[in-house]
């Protein structure tokens, strides 16, 4: 029995999506819950597994084709049985799409046949760049040559891509040394064309400004270095100091409501809780996210939520619930060595805050000249929402918390 293949049901906010990766091939037999194909969104990546046991009968939609909500991206025969060397397997819509093991040579000059097992796409970019699927050593389930292990062999030998070959035909009275100024085209991402689209706007839409302050460091430090192991031995995860500044960020957005509200049309939505964004850096760019209810978590809790968003954003598994809402956003750049930085904010958000790297700078203590670990603090605020006085004042509120976490714990 024919069964289609759907893309799945996209939220509201999500017009349409993309095939990132076909998992199997026309012809290969799948098992039941068996990932068959990646829809990447521009938020995150939707799996499509198999409802049954079967085979994968014609491929509808290439990676990179564009697929609304529900549409069909290709068919699966049920209860069927093959392998990616069967020779009665049905044609799929493309020669993108046919079987890795079939009996098409993969080098244009007339060498033997392959016998390396491909997906269409990894067949394709190796045709494409003259690359022997046999002489790659595939990472793929059962062996099998993804087209990743394609692009790194690509890169491992310094092959030009097709445009550039293109290029340098049409052009051939250039003198441009070989192997030097090569170019690499690629598509930009759904997830980061629509992080462009949402920082372009919030410049254009917003009234932003940035204000800054420096915090010590120390006492955090001290307090860190203090209750580490015990905070480790009890709760599993490593006290960070994301935690702390999350709960410092909750007190001080609980003080100044303006700063955990967002703007909705002409009106200003207050908001009675604190949903605070983190911003994880990951391969396939910028996500947010949301940790819910911050007032209501504990510092363990905190990070070992952190923990499994960074695992999850690693492996393209966060879900779209996941990182819609939130009231407030941190940046931290300092993990990547920013000593100073102006955070572009999250819209509907009106503030995000940014920190930076801890560096060791001489500072005025009473009178004397003292050694201390500094770190900048960047707040970026939407000026038609908040003062520049509140704006100010957050900041400050957040430097006393961290320069005196007692703070937090006696509310003052």
């Amino acid at each position: 029995m024919s069964t289609e293949i759907k893309a799945p049901v996209f939220p509201e906010s999500v017009a349409e999506g993309t095939v990132a990766t076909w998992h199997k091939k026309v012809g290969e037999s799948v098992e039941r819950d068996e990932l068959i194909v990646d829809i990447e969104t521009d938020k995150v990546v939707l799996e499509v597994v198999a409802p049954a046991d079967g085979v994968i009968e014609e491929i509808l939609k290439d990676e990179g084709d564009t697929v609304e909500s529900g549409e069909v991206v290709g068919k699966f025969k049920e209860g069927a049985s093959g392998s990616a060397s069967s020779s009665d397997k049905p044609e799929a819509k493309s020669d993108d799409s046919k079987p890795a093991a079939s009996s098409e040579s993969s080098d244009k000059s007339g060498s033997t046949e392959s016998s390396a097992i491909l997906s269409p796409a990894a067949r394709k970019l190796a045709d494409e760049n003259d690359v022997d699927p046999d002489s790659i050593k595939g990472s793929g389930k059962d062996g099998r040559v993804t087209k990743e292990d394609v692009q790194k062999a690509i890169d491992d030998s310094g092959s030009k891509a097709p445009a550039a070959s293109a290029a340098a035909k049409a052009a051939p009275a250039a003198d441009v040394p070989a192997g030097e100024r090569a170019e690499k085209r690629v598509p930009m991402t759904r997830l980061r064309a629509s992080i462009a689209k949402r920082l372009v706007n919030a410049q254009q839409s917003a009234a932003m400004l940035t204000t800054f302050n420096e915090v010590n460091m120390k006492p955090l430090m001290d307090l860190r270095k203090q209750y580490k192991d015990g905070f480790e031995k009890r709760h599993g995860v490593k006290l960070g100091f994301m935690s702390l500044f999350i709960k410092a960020s909750t007190e001080a957005l609980k003080r100044f409501p303006a700063v955990n509200a967002s703007i909705d049309g002409n009106d200003m939505v207050y908001h009675g809780y604190q949903d605070i964004g983190v911003a994880v850096s990951s391969d396939r760019g910028l996500v947010v996210p949301i940790l819910r209810d911050t007032d209501g978590m504990g510092l363990s809790d905190i990070e070992k939520t952190i923990v499994e968003y960074g695992a999850k954003a690693r492996d393209g598994k966060l879900g779209i619930e996941e990182m819609t809402g939130g009231t407030f956003t941190i940046s931290n750049g300092g993990v990547f060595g920013s000593l100073m930085s102006t955070p572009i904010l999250n819209p509907p958000q009106t503030a995000i805050l940014g920190m930076h790297k801890i560096q060791e700078r001489p500072m005025a203590v009473d009178g004397q000249v003292v050694i201390l670990p500094m770190m900048y603090l960047a707040l970026s605020y939407d000026h038609r929402m908040i003062d520049g006085k509140e704006a100010v004042q957050f900041l400050v509120a957040i430097k006393e918390m961290v320069e005196d976490p007692a703070r937090i714990l006696l509310d003052v």
